[in-house]
């Protein structure tokens, strides 16, 4: 049973939890699909990778299914899938608010022209 949830995700843990989504993968694996996947743009270093698998097990979004020598292989969790979905529906979000921020910004500069036009012009401060 995960303890808490890890709210929002960084760029890296995202990138990492997708690593899963053709199954299990060790460390080495997850950084080379990464670095793959976004042609270098993101380089999981050990640290960082460590990290974020460990908190990934401790909020149950991982498990290890295979030790070889210094060799660990972990999986995802129902719960580990279900953060990934969650927050592919988050970032859906941000690019669709995005994309509307353009014609929402147009909205607010027409009704502050409008605003400014009728209580004249803005004093200028004395310096």
């Amino acid at each position: 049973m995960p303890r808490k949830s890890l709210g929002v995700m960084t760029e890296s843990m995202f990138y990492t939890i997708m690593a899963f989504q053709s199954g299990p993968r060790c460390g080495t694996e997850i950084s080379d699909f990464v670095e793959k996947l976004t042609d270098g743009r993101i380089l999981l270093g050990p640290g960082t990778l460590y990290t974020i698998l460990s908190k990934f097990q401790e909020v149950g979004y991982l498990r290890e299914v295979a030790v070889e020598g210094r060799k660990r292989t972990y999986e995802l969790t129902r719960e580990g899938q279900t953060a990934y979905r969650n927050e592919i529906i988050r970032l859906n979000q941000c690019l669709r608010d995005a994309g509307r921020s353009e014609a929402f910004a147009a909205q607010e500069d027409a009704s502050h022209g409008e605003e400014n036009q009728k209580m004249g012009p803005a004093a200028v401060p004395v310096l």
